[in-house]
């Protein structure tokens, strides 16, 4: 049920109408939200909501604003936060983050993840190899053959970071006497690339 018709007519009279509005409505940024909106309408000249008893009262100009042009107003304000979620309620913000949580846990959830993790990882691994990349065109020209050696020694090393990535992070740094073999593999195989760079 559209909550525009939760909002019934109580007392009505000549620049005055007040509504009884339902509990939803009533929380503090829902209720901000509504007598703003309501305020910014031309003609209209207080607005109070009162929050324990769930009651608006608008006085307004009659000759500015009549009440059929106030009531559509109102009813395309209720609809538009309505739209924006401003009259959710605890229960259904958390039943909307339920839903995400199983969307998280599904096996598509968990497929997207691993595509974004594994797009993470190769952008961190380029980042790293960017640092030791040939030094431009400039390099193809003096030394085509050494040019094409280091470019596919960083295709190589890029290769490795990102297929070791997840145990370097989970495993080698939390344990690097575990691992210590492989950290001086590691180690070694950047002493080479670095080497190789070194202009002689």
């Amino acid at each position: 049920m559209a909550i525009q018709k939760e909002f019934v007519i109580r007392y009505r009279d000549e620049g005055h109408v007040r509504f009884q509005i339902p509990q939803r409505a009533t929380q503090l940024r829902a209720a901000n939200s509504l007598t703003e909106a309501i305020a910014s309408i031309d003609g209209v000249q207080s607005v109070k909501l009162f929050r324990r008893s769930g009651k608006l009262s608008i006085r307004y100009n009659t000759s500015r604003c009549p009440f059929i042009d106030l009531a559509r107003q109102l009813f395309q304000i209720i609809a538009d936060l309505e739209h924006q979620g401003a009259f959710l309620t605890d229960s259904s913000a958390k039943s909307e983050n339920s839903l995400t949580q199983r969307f998280k846990h599904s096996r598509v959830g968990r497929w997207l993840d691993n595509k974004l993790v594994a797009a993470k990882e190769t952008a961190q691994a380029a980042k790293i190899i960017g640092t030791l990349s040939t030094k431009g065109p400039k390099a193809l020209i003096k030394n085509p053959e050494k040019a094409v050696i280091d470019f596919l020694n960083d295709i190589l090393v890029l290769y490795l970071i990102k297929s070791h990535w997840p145990r370097i992070t989970q495993q080698w740094l939390p344990k690097p006497l575990t691992y210590r073999y492989e950290w001086l593999a590691t180690f070694y195989l950047f002493f080479l690339l670095v080497r190789s760079r070194r202009p002689k």
